[in-house]
């Protein structure tokens, strides 16, 4: 999409071509929509949206559910037919009731009590990856520690093989594709012979990732133990089971989240301190404990760009008239750098205190349900990288994702050092 001119916005430029996010968010774009009053329409396909790009409305707009819908268009940038709008309904692409249905099934899992019963499996992954670069001189981050770990840990949480991780991460990889504007593999990639329009993210890696859901979840209903997809398929929630499309979408939604988007938080991480090296030194002496480094890192990541919602009923935000059936994009990439809201925004300061960052949405109901499992894979990383006085130099310019939707990174590479 090219560079155009919406109306009443002089000098408007688009933040949604997914080329643009190969050399990095452009946050000059963003801040000058942020000084704009009111909300920007931009312009989309044959109609647009308005940018949500400033913190309060941003978490204005979580917070009001029964105004800006999940449901009504899904959570996509672009509009889809009423049966692809079915078929990919997902915990994220629905109101309540039943969003406070299918949450409320999975939800106890990521309770922060039963996350903390995570932690030395957390911890003992990160140690082997991190023991393992060391040794090997370094090398791609993203391949060997960031990728790897939450993986590990969502499959070990659902019950999934540790040996098919590399297949789940490939998938995962395949659907990253999918929120850009090209694919790599083609249509029938994994047997597929759905249309492309009824897969999230039109990726053939969603029927292979469905496929791998079925199979898993028809062996734990005939040999059920300690598992997240054993609970799921046995879920009962006001007399109600899973659908099993309810079933598989989740199941895609579980390893997606809890695999790409921590991913992303840690390798942006590792390329920040590497880059302040004044900063990881604050964390490594004591003087900025590993919790608040971490939420810097969730700041400066913002591993989801943003989330649409649509509005329900005719409304008002930010002084801006908003019509019923209006898309509403909610810019976490933005409000996580807003100057009226964080001192010195485009500083990586590990010891910001004052850090109501939204990298996981802005509260109300959609907040992400694997916030404090995200938190825990983030600090019990930089734990073990302390404990080995870890340093990383980095030898490379990231290679970045062609999205405008996850501020993905494939391959960033770095040597470590002891300090």
């Amino acid at each position: 999409m090219a560079d155009s001119t919406a109306p009443g916005q002089p000098g408007f430029t688009t933040i949604t071509d997914p080329a643009l996010y190969l050399d990095g968010i452009p946050h000059q774009r963003f801040a000058a929509m942020r000084a704009t009053p009111g909300l920007v329409w931009h312009p989309y396909e044959d109609d647009g949206f308005w940018a949500v790009t400033r913190h309060a409305e941003v978490r204005e707009v979580s917070k009001t559910a029964q105004v800006y819908s999940s449901a009504i268009g899904h959570t996509n940038l672009w509009d889809l037919e009423a049966d692809a709008l079915e078929a990919r309904r997902s915990l994220i692409d629905t109101d309540a009731p039943d969003h406070t249905r299918l949450r409320r099934l999975v939800a106890g899992s990521f309770t922060p009590r039963n996350v903390r019963q995570w932690t030395e499996t957390v911890r003992e992954i990160s140690a082997e990856l991190l023991d393992r670069y060391l040794a090997g001189g370094g090398g791609d981050w993203v391949e060997q520690v960031a990728a790897p770990l939450p993986i590990r840990v969502i499959l070990a949480m659902l019950g999934v093989p540790g040996e098919d991780a590399d297949h789940l991460v490939e998938l995962s990889n395949y659907l990253v594709e999918g929120t850009g504007d090209r694919q790599s593999i083609p249509a029938d990639a994994f047997g597929n012979t759905t249309e492309l329009r009824l897969l999230p993210f039109n990726s053939p890696a969603s029927h292979a990732l469905f496929e791998y859901a079925e199979r898993l979840g028809g062996l734990r209903r005939d040999h059920p133990e300690d598992d997240l997809v054993s609970r799921l398929v046995a879920a009962v929630d006001d007399g109600e089971r899973l659908s099993p499309n309810e079933y598989r979408n989740l199941f895609h939604l579980l390893i997606f989240a809890g695999n790409e988007t921590t991913r992303t938080a840690l390798t942006h991480g590792a390329m920040a301190l590497a880059d302040h090296p004044e900063q990881w030194a604050r964390v490594v002496d004591g003087s900025v404990s590993v919790e608040v480094a971490g939420e810097e890192i969730l700041r400066w990541a913002t591993p989801v760009l943003h989330m649409r919602r649509t509005a329900a009923v005719d409304t008002t935000l930010a002084g801006t008239d908003i019509a019923a059936g209006q898309k509403v994009v909610m810019w976490y990439a933005s409000a996580n750098r807003d100057e009226t809201v964080f001192d010195d925004p485009g500083s990586f300061d590990v010891g910001r205190v004052d850090n109501p960052h939204v990298a996981f949405g802005g509260g109300g109901p959609h907040l992400c349900l694997g916030a404090f499992l995200a938190r825990l894979e983030i600090t019990v990383l930089l734990e073990e990288m302390v404990a080995r006085r870890m340093v990383l130099r980095r030898t490379g310019e990231p290679v970045r994702t062609r999205s405008n939707f996850v501020n993905g990174v494939l391959s960033v590479d770095f040597v470590p050092e002891v300090a």
